[in-house]
């Protein structure tokens, strides 16, 4: 370890930080299987640290984890803490437009499908849902299970465009797409799904077999009405 990573170490402060760089953060201390990243400009809380990595949190959507020592030069400590911008039900319906457009354009980059992936090209299902309302501001939880728990529930007949359609077992949420209207949404899925990255799928047992496969597994729906507030923690 240099005297310069060992001198930054040393001087973490448990506080808040912001991005300097895209950052991969990870769900253990040896810093091997990816939970989520964050972009350029996200705030994070410094948990805790040691000499092989640094546990925080993330401060808009309040998700755990790790960061390798090598990022430690990548943060740059906040002397203002940071504050949710709040949206209300209208406001986000106004949004919605440029939220769908946001992911057409996700789609037409070369991309793939990432465990973990929120800063593109390369997403996982969850991450590009919080991605495409981020784009307009609006921050939702990071994972699907989060996400159908956070959003105002409604029934698959009420779908409109910008809500948010969930799969997975009867007991959690573990897939999520945005709805597009005409029984479309699109959504990043991977390989095992027949698919690795984004892509345009049909409610719908008659369609091809990634819808089939994905409408089996059909849980709710769910729309945003509201943003997610970080809860308060201590240091």
């Amino acid at each position: 370890m240099s005297l310069n990573l060992k001198s930054q170490i040393l001087n973490l402060q448990a506080g808040e930080y912001e991005c300097l760089a895209n950052l991969n953060v990870y769900d253990s201390p040896e810093c091997k299987s990816l939970a989520t990243q964050a972009r350029v400009g996200r705030y994070l809380r410094i948990v805790t640290s040691n000499v092989t990595s640094v546990q925080i949190c993330l401060c808009e959507d309040d998700y755990p984890g790790w960061l390798s020592l090598d990022d430690v030069s990548n943060l740059q400590s906040m002397t203002v803490a940071y504050q949710a911008t709040l949206f209300t039900e209208p406001e986000i319906r106004k949004l919605l437009p440029q939220v769908i457009k946001f992911t057409y354009e996700a789609m037409a980059q070369a991309n793939y499908y990432l465990w973990g992936g929120t800063t593109g090209p390369n997403y996982d299902c969850s991450g590009f849902m919080q991605a495409a309302f981020v784009s307009v501001g609006i921050w939702l939880p990071r994972d699907a299970y989060q996400q159908e728990g956070f959003l105002e529930k409604i029934q698959v007949a009420e779908l409109e465009p910008g809500d948010l359609v969930f799969f997975g077992t009867p007991q959690k949420a573990t897939h999520v797409g945005l709805y597009l209207g005409g029984g479309r949404y699109i959504h990043s899925s991977g390989k095992d799904k027949g698919r690795n990255g984004i892509g345009i799928d049909i409610l719908s047992e008659q369609a091809d077999e990634v819808s089939q496969s994905y409408f089996q597994e059909l849980r709710g729906a769910g729309r945003v009405v509201k943003g997610y507030k970080p809860r308060r923690w201590e240091a």
